[in-house]
């Protein structure tokens, strides 16, 4: 007994189980079977997207929040690229949310992640002024090595400049008999080896020597100090004794002129009196030399004068 298939109906199942396929497929796809509400936002990025495509992931901190809708260039700076997200409601974004382009693995698909806000920022929520409201970029990691090794290569070529400029032929020509001259005195001074340790050997005995006459030295400069300070009590001792002898000074002269007013004319006529017994003096030592016995006989007798009669 053969089976009978009725090859109508197989296909007809086949059909429709496609057709259930497709539909849950796209289903699926549209996201009817759990669709989630989602708020518009952009961000302005300022340098390339290459790598970013249309329903690329947005992440917060790693999680899936939505996807990229849009990718054009910022009709107000066509060096800019304006890029839209479709992010889940409920998503913390916030005034200080920054929006970052990144790489994912080795595979080199680019993501937009999403970071920052901090606990006293307020939301960044839609508004009848500002519909869709504008996340913050930040340059990606590859931008700012860019900038770096961009920064780094101009000082290098600036550099590389300034050298060529420095050792031109004639710099070089200098700099060639610099280090010739700087090669004989090497020589020179290698030559001069013994005589060089020689001296260095005099200087270190010259520096003990004079490190102990120093210290020899310090009691005699303390001697000096103290002989300094008592010459200084000295100077201030004589400074009072000058003081004292001018004012003995003043009081000698005031005396001596108190002598000169009172005392000189007594004095010369003293010197007067002297001057005349000098005198009976001289004339009696000369009439005792003469005749010796006037010192008993007394002196002769002197003739009478005109007039005069002698007595017997």
């Amino acid at each position: 007994m053969e089976d009978k298939v009725n090859y109508g109906v197989v296909g007809a199942f086949v059909l429709a189980l496609g057709a259930a396929l497709i539909g849950g497929v796209l289903w699926l796809a549209s996201g009817l079977g759990g669709k989630q509400n989602t708020v518009p936002y952009q961000s302005i990025v300022q340098e390339s997207v290459a790598g970013l495509n249309l329903d690329a992931p947005v992440k917060y901190l790693g999680v899936n929040v939505g996807k990229v809708t849009s990718i054009a260039i910022d009709p107000a700076n066509p060096r800019q690229v304006r890029l839209l997200f479709q992010i889940e409601t409920g998503t913390p974004i916030k005034r200080d949310t920054e929006a970052v382009l990144k790489t994912q693995g080795l595979t080199g698909i680019a993501y937009v992640e999403l970071n920052g806000g901090s606990e006293g920022s307020p939301p960044l929520l839609p508004t009848e002024q500002d519909p869709v409201p504008t996340i913050v970029s930040k340059p990606s990691l590859s931008a700012r090595l860019e900038n770096v090794a961009t920064s780094v290569l101009a000082n290098v070529d600036r550099m590389s400049t300034n050298l060529n400029a420095v050792f031109d032929a004639d710099n070089r020509a200098a700099l060639k008999g610099t280090l010739a001259d700087v090669a004989s005195l090497t020589h020179a001074l290698a030559a001069q080896q013994g005589a060089i340790s020689a001296g260095i050997a005099d200087a270190a005995r010259t520096a003990a020597r004079t490190a102990s006459a120093s210290e020899q030295l310090a009691p005699t400069l303390a001697q000096i100090s103290s002989s300094a300070e008592a010459v200084r009590k000295m100077a201030d001792a004589a400074a009072l004794a000058s003081a004292g002898a001018g004012r003995a000074a003043d009081a000698a002269a005031s005396g001596v002129q108190r002598l000169s007013n009172e005392t000189m004319p007594e004095v010369e006529r003293l010197l007067l009196e002297l001057n005349q017994l000098a005198s009976a003096m001289r004339r009696f030592s000369e009439q005792t030399e003469r005749t010796p016995s006037s010192l008993i006989l007394g002196g002769p007798a002197r003739p009478p004068g005109p007039g005069e009669k002698v007595t017997p």
